[in-house]
């Protein structure tokens, strides 16, 4: 099943996607009806995924990062029993990440064709400083307004 996944989100357009998550559909809707039922009422959202370039789109699938950060997140907070409130579990997590982060050397591959894309789809939100270098961290990319974390610097 893995496999016919991998045809579905490393095509290199919608349509074709849409014929393999069929396949798929076919293939094993009787074994995994979950899945198969997870991918149809989610398919508007998940398809504006290829939006977007196959830089970006790799670097979306490609989940080693992500799931590295979650380890080690999981690591810290596995320890605690309980929080006493979520801006508790908050601060944990972003001073956690703070310490993971200093481990992330590997600059980004395929940077400059990517903050490219970006900059072109999100004009208003990215901008670009062609006198610093690529960010070496995935974490420089994410606004910290996002996360809900902005005022834990001004503290």
């Amino acid at each position: 099943m893995l496999f016919e996944f991998k045809l579905v989100y490393r095509t290199v357009s919608k349509e074709v996607a849409l014929d393999n998550l069929f396949e798929l559909q076919v293939k094993w809707a009787e074994k995994y009806p979950v899945v198969i039922d997870s991918w149809e009422c989610n398919g508007e959202e998940l398809s504006q995924y290829f939006d977007f370039g196959p830089q970006i789109r790799k670097m979306i699938y490609t989940t080693n990062a992500v799931e590295g950060f979650h380890r080690q997140i999981r690591k810290v907070t596995k320890t605690k029993g309980s929080f006493t409130n979520d801006m508790a579990l908050i601060k944990l997590d972003y001073l956690a990440t703070k310490n993971i982060e200093k481990k992330w050397t590997t600059p980004l591959q395929n940077w400059g064709l990517i903050i490219q894309q970006l900059y072109i789809k999100f004009r208003d939100r990215v901008t670009i400083d062609l006198a610093t270098n690529p960010p070496n961290k995935i974490w420089e990319l994410v606004p910290r307004s996002y996360l809900g974390i902005e005022y834990l610097d001004k503290a």
